[in-house]
């Protein structure tokens, strides 16, 4: 990064800024707070609040105070990167800020005083004993992601695929390269090449071949239920594999094709096209079911199910870590970091955190409840349930237009 791209970030679910003055214990906790989350990056030396450049070159034995406390003030240590920016400090000296890189743990981070911290949002959330139970269940799951898949090698990966990706990000050196020094996508143990869940899934030529259900099944039913037998209403049952990419992408556009729209005469004169439901909440429905879903459940699809009057979408597992269905609109956490990181990229993962809330703004804008999530200990459950009052309230309105233009012609005889 250079000291333009450090200042210009806002503070959010990944990035804080601190000053260089700031005490041990208390950076201690953005650090635990991104360990316990879904990692990121504390800039030290530019103060946070009017981000002035103050450099960390000037005071040795403050700089190496903090430089420890990744090891002395937190339990257990947290590994972290360290990177220096070139900057011009207030005073007009040459002169550095610090930048510590943190990925998320598999393991439950606290400091000295026994204290657990989660980043939520531009904040890092203390936990009460509840929350941090249920934060050291769902890191039991979060663990699966890097969990090595037997009896694979490097070709079961598509280097020509994690070329592009590369590209995408501006990472210099090789494929291989970057499986191998980033994330733990590859690794060796004992002279032998383990290659992440992660990396099959994002990567694979043919993920599915591990994974057979790690895929997206669209079924589209005749009426408002879900019938089977003699009965069975199914008329489009079409499955999508492939990377976690490709799935989205081909998902999304299928979808794309199966949404009615209604054309009317809107008040300015002027026609007016509306769809069942919005493009970006679409897209968004199935964007979380395929980042958040629990990848250990190993006997089911995500399936996303569409009627004459709603959309569901069912995804293996449960809500992940702190989110619950009363804070999905304002709550994150990644049960898949790796996998939400990589969707980032390519804009299907906005601003961490930000995609339930938008949700709810672009239906409560087309007169639309918020989505409806129903929960079991086996899977998560989304409805987007269409608004019929809308084209009553259109009808209407064109009647009563149609009656205003009787009216006048009625009128203009009469004269």
């Amino acid at each position: 990064m250079t000291i333009e791209e450090v200042l210009a970030v806002e503070e959010m679910q990944v990035f804080d800024r601190k000053s260089v003055n700031i005490a041990p214990k208390v950076l201690a906790i953005p650090i635990i707070a991104f360990a316990n989350a879904d990692g990121g990056t504390v800039a030290i030396g530019i103060s946070d609040k009017t981000r002035r450049i103050e450099g960390v070159d000037y005071d040795i034995q403050k700089l190496n105070e903090l430089l420890r406390v990744p090891f002395d003030f937190c339990v257990p240590t947290v590994k972290v990167e360290i990177e220096k920016v070139q900057c011009i400090d207030f005073k007009g000296r040459e002169n550095h800020v610090l930048l510590m890189h943190i990925e998320p743990s598999m393991e439950v981070h606290a400091n000295q005083a026994d204290e657990v911290f989660m980043r939520v949002g531009d904040k890092s959330k203390k936990l009460a004993f509840e929350e941090r139970m249920q934060l050291m269940y769902d890191k039991g799951e979060r663990f699966f992601e890097d969990k090595p898949v037997p009896e694979t090698d490097i070709e079961d990966i598509d280097l020509a695929f994690v070329e592009k990706y590369i590209a995408q990000i501006g990472y210099s050196k090789t494929a291989m390269e970057y499986l191998r020094e980033n994330k733990g996508f590859i690794k060796e143990k004992n002279g032998k090449v383990q290659i992440s869940s992660a990396a099959i899934l994002l990567f694979g030529k043919n993920p599915q071949l591990y994974f057979p259900r790690a895929r997206v099944r669209f079924i589209r039913y005749e009426g408002t239920e879900e019938r089977v037998g003699t009965q069975m209403n199914v008329i489009k049952d079409v499955i999508f594999e492939g990377n976690i990419l490709k799935m989205i992408t081909d998902a999304v556009a299928y979808l794309d094709t199966q949404i009615k729209e209604k054309t009317y005469l809107g008040e300015d004169g002027l026609f007016v096209t509306e769809e069942e439901y919005p493009k970006f909440v679409r897209q968004e429905i199935i964007v979380n079911a395929v980042t958040h879903r629990d990848y250990s459940i190993r006997g089911t699809d995500i399936q996303i199910k569409m009627f004459d009057d709603r959309i569901v979408v069912e995804s293996p597992g449960k809500l992940p870590g702190l989110v619950k269905t009363d804070n999905i609109r304002h709550t994150h956490f990644s049960r898949n970091p790796k996998i939400a990181e990589f969707l980032k990229v390519y804009s299907f993962v906005k601003e961490y955190g930000e995609g339930v809330d938008r949700m709810c703004k672009e239906l409560e804008a087309v007169g639309l409840q918020d989505p409806e999530y129903r929960l079991n200990e086996k899977k998560t459950t989304v409805w987007l349930i269409k608004n019929h009052g809308l084209e009553k309230k259109t009808t209407v309105w064109l009647i009563k237009n149609h009656c205003f233009k009787l009216l006048t012609m009625q009128s203009a005889i009469r004269f």
